[in-house]
């Protein structure tokens, strides 16, 4: 079977969340499924630079105003399509945002054109390669489906992921008319939006089924509090509806192996992980301590809940604890964390922005890692964790809660727990899930109990992978019938 994967950001190419690490590793797994993939990526710098063996496979002169070319190639071990227009996707900022961190106003023509190159793929323009289906990932792309939905020569199935349902794509409505779009689509079954165009709600119109990266997460999207405007489009589509969690790149993410840290390690030989730890609080000019050492590798953002994490900073300096930060996001949770560093010195550093061996790092050497969202559709930091040794610390709610099972009296006993999970998602139920995990943290064969349960879960691509493989099954033998 061949899949046409549409997605804007790619590990290890480009990369500001999870949605690339999924777009980067579930491929690979699909492989031992008999599904070959080819992503379709735009053409960003360090994309065009990673590029192996080029091809040109189509040409266009005139794409919403700019020229591009269609590239195929591979690069870090994936098939890929690149959609190389420069006035585009040559940019001194990120994939949606200038160096400001200012939306690029111009995305609803960037990922338009993006997404009609895809459905253009998915109808057979590259020769010799036709997909059997379609899979679009987010907003970004969600655009394909509904191109490829009205075109009369894309007849095969459609398929979209929401990662992030905060996140939708919503444009101006006069811009409906520059999109090239039947009529028809802009209405309540279409792009419309509360008056508006809304790409992602497109999507979810136009997709014959919609996953979502954990069953928990699809049910909250159904209703008010996460559905963030679109639990009516989502209800109305139940039935096509599927959580399928995220896995992790278990080759990339192995502590056995990671050439980013200093001293490798695993289930079998956790003592050896150790020496990470004091390495860590040398890296970040933090003083040795007994207490515990907690880390958190987030967005900066009220969405992952880090000012409820800058407002207890104060109970992890009380238990003489440390808190490393790593991430960027909104400028008064910078300066909260940046604050923190100055006025407690020995007890919080902080690093701005995101380097992929610093992560590393941390979850080899922090004890515990905190992830306090108000909302989570699935999260890969605490399976990273996990698989590091590193105890996570969640917020109930999306995936952490299906992920992350609780150190209750019960899950100890059976010695099954494998972090903290606290509710309400406030500082006071953060506060209690600190003073919860201190308390762990001194019974030190509890402690090393939850280590040793968190590296032997499965948190590989391994079941989620035959999930989609099993959809995208049913969906060409359903597609074929159809046909028929």
């Amino acid at each position: 079977m061949n899949l046409l994967s549409v997605t804007a950001e790619i590990f290890p190419l480009v990369k500001t969340g999870g949605l690339a690490d999924v777009a980067g590793s579930l491929p690979k797994v699909l492989k031992s499924h008999g599904i070959r993939t080819r992503t379709l990526i735009p053409g960003y710098a360090s994309v065009i630079e990673a590029l192996e063996a080029a091809t040109p496979v189509a040409r266009y002169d005139y794409l919403f105003g700019e020229e591009a070319t269609l590239l195929a190639g591979r690069a870090a071990g994936l098939e890929l399509f690149v959609l190389d227009a420069p006035g585009f996707f040559y940019r001194s900022g990120g994939p949606y945002t200038d160096e400001h961190g200012v939306d690029y106003p111009d995305n609803w023509k960037r990922f338009a054109a993006f997404s009609l190159v895809a459905s253009q793929i998915a109808g057979g323009l590259v020769q010799h390669w036709r997909p059997d289906i379609i899979h679009a990932h987010d907003w970004h792309a969600a655009l394909s489906l509904v191109y490829a939905k009205y075109a009369e020569d894309v007849p095969i199935p459609r398929v979209l992921t929401v990662h992030n349902i905060a996140f939708q794509g919503q444009f101006p409505a006069h811009l409906f008319s520059e999109l090239g779009l039947p009529d028809e689509a802009y209405s309540i079954d279409g792009v419309e939006y509360y008056g508006d165009l809304g790409y992602l709600k497109g999507g979810l119109q136009a997709a014959d089924a919609i996953t979502v990266v954990s069953p928990t997460y699809a049910r909250e999207i159904m209703t008010p509090t996460f559905g963030m405007g679109l639990e009516g489009v989502v209800n109305a589509r139940h039935q096509d509806v599927v959580g399928i969690v995220n896995g992790i790149d278990v080759d990339v993410w192995d502590p056995s192996i990671d050439p980013y840290i200093e001293y490798s390690y695993s289930a079998r030989t956790p003592l050896r992980r150790l020496p990470n730890r004091e390495a860590l609080l040398e890296l970040f000019g933090l003083p040795h301590t007994r207490g515990p050492v907690f880390a958190s590798i987030n967005r900066l953002t009220w969405q992952k809940g880090m000012d409820l994490l800058a407002a207890v900073v104060d109970e992890i300096v009380a238990m003489d604890g440390r808190l490393i930060v790593h991430g960027n996001g909104d400028a008064d949770i910078e300066y909260a964390f940046l604050d923190a560093a100055r006025r407690f010195p020995h007890h919080v550093a902080m690093r701005l922005g995101y380097e992929e061996q610093i992560a590393h790092k941390i979850h080899a050497g922090a004890d515990a890692m905190l992830v306090p969202s108000r909302f989570e559709p699935c999260g890969l930091t605490q399976l990273y964790a996990l698989r590091y040794g590193c105890v996570p610390i969640v917020a109930r709610t999306g995936g952490l809660s299906e992920t992350i099972i609780d150190a209750n009296v019960a899950a100890l006993q059976a010695q099954a727990a494998t972090g903290v999970q606290f509710s309400p998602v406030d500082t006071e139920g953060l506060r209690h899930a600190l003073r919860r995990a201190l308390k762990l943290f001194r019974h030190r064969r509890v402690w090393e109990s939850l280590q040793r349960q968190g590296m032997k879960t499965d948190s590989s691509w391994r079941h989620s992978a035959a999930k989609y493989a099993e959809l995208y099954g049913d969906l060409t033998a359903t597609d074929m019938r159809l046909a028929g």
